[in-house]
């Protein structure tokens, strides 16, 4: 489904990322380990198309995303990848169910809807009573999941997950990654996951190492 080869990335003189390469099949979930600087979150950037690399292709479902015009990469990415973030990012003045509802809003689907896909996904993922509750008045495990259905709100191909637990305590964590697993079963999503959580990366279908900006398997 993801074919990514030959990623380059520098920022200045610091060569980040030097020549990986990375397929990834519908409904697999891949860790991806390292140290800190080491270049996670930058290839998870450019798998996201969020930054182009220097050098290098990423081919979604057979489609080179880099060719695109900037709109409708932008376009190509609220509609097939979602992202989850260490820090939920949840507007605040929003409710849970606002907040899962805007990228769908995004790409102009019809509101009524994206309304019922968001509440059928805040129930799926055990959110069913916060509903109308602002993310101050939600603790942060169910913040985090408001964060996964948001970014399943537009039947994304992939998910893009940077630390997504690294803001949890243990237990929310693990939560968390058991919920990645159920959503890989019941709707064959397919993950890639950014952390630094030894548990979760051996969970995972595969676990990739990043180091001195080469990928390891």
């Amino acid at each position: 489904m993801l074919h990514a080869s030959g990623i380059q990335k520098s920022y200045g003189q610091l060569k980040v990322l030097k020549n990986v390469d990375i397929q990834v099949q519908k409904g697999e979930i891949v860790a991806i380990v390292g140290a800190s600087g080491a270049g996670k979150s930058t290839l998870l950037h450019i798998l996201g198309t969020l930054d182009s690399p220097d050098q290098g292709k990423v081919v979604m479902n057979g489609q080179d995303v880099f060719s695109q015009s900037p709109a409708s990469l932008a376009s190509f990415r609220n509609r097939s990848i979602g992202f989850v973030f260490q820090f939920h990012n949840l507007l605040p003045e929003f409710s849970a169910l606002e907040n899962v509802m805007i990228p769908g809003l995004i790409a102009r689907h019809d509101e009524k809807m994206v309304r019922k896909r968001g509440v059928e996904l805040l129930e799926m993922l055990g959110l069913n009573e916060r509903l109308d509750h602002k993310p101050s008045e939600m603790s942060g495990g169910e913040q985090q999941r408001a964060a996964v259905a948001r970014a399943l709100i537009n039947s994304p191909d992939l998910i893009l997950a940077d630390e997504p637990s690294g803001n949890l305590d243990s237990s929310n964590a693990l939560e968390l990654h058991t919920l990645f697993f159920k959503l890989r079963q019941e709707l064959n999503q397919t993950f890639i996951i950014v952390t630094h959580n030894i548990e979760l990366s051996t969970m995972a279908d595969r676990r990739l190492e990043i180091k001195d900006g080469l990928l390891s398997f």
